[in-house]
């Protein structure tokens, strides 16, 4: 977690997270240093990660939860991408109006940035979310998480996750089979 635009964090923290497909998500804080207040927010992050999880369909993005528009395509490397508009078609705290990157022959989701649907707390008044998806162990799994939020009588933070286990498997290149 870091105030404002600091460079060095005022707390680390290290979670371990399990998910059993189709909906079993768990968490384990390993180590937690600095503020307190940076552990109490990870804890309530990752409280409706697994809240999230038990929800099963009505978070995912699927035509169920969102309207889709084509913005562009980009390149990502080798790998073209499609951008879209994703418009959640409910005020949901677990939605997010953005955008998404997909990869063009996968459709593998390869980013996705936005603001929630509707904010996920009292005291946050703007929250800006990206999360970045690769390839681990033959699972599209999200490996990095950044935050920028605006905290009610505190101000800005951000916070930044990243997926530490194993970092030489990872792959955003998709994966083609001959």
């Amino acid at each position: 977690m870091f105030p404002g635009y600091d460079k060095q964090p005022t707390s680390e923290v290290m979670a371990q997270i399990n998910f059993v497909p189709p909906d079993i998500k768990t968490y384990k804080i390993t180590q937690a240093r600095g503020n307190s207040r940076g552990e109490k927010i990870v804890r309530e992050l990752l409280d409706r990660e697994t809240e999230s999880a038990k929800r099963g369909h009505g978070s995912e993005i699927s035509r169920m939860n969102y309207d889709f528009v084509f913005l562009r395509q980009e390149d990502f490397g080798v790998a073209p991408e499609y951008v879209l508009g994703i418009i959640p078609k409910r005020k949901d705290k677990y939605l997010l109006r953005g955008q998404i990157w997909v990869d063009a022959s996968t459709f593998h989701i390869r980013r996705i940035e936005g603001v929630p649907a509707k904010s996920p707390s009292f005291w946050i008044k703007g929250i800006h979310i990206t999360l970045q998806y690769a390839q681990l162990n033959g699972m599209w799994i999200p490996v990095s998480f950044d935050a920028i939020a605006t905290v009610r009588l505190l101000g800005q933070y951000s916070l930044a996750g990243l997926n530490i286990r194993a970092p030489h498997q990872l792959s955003t290149a998709p994966k083609h089979e001959p």
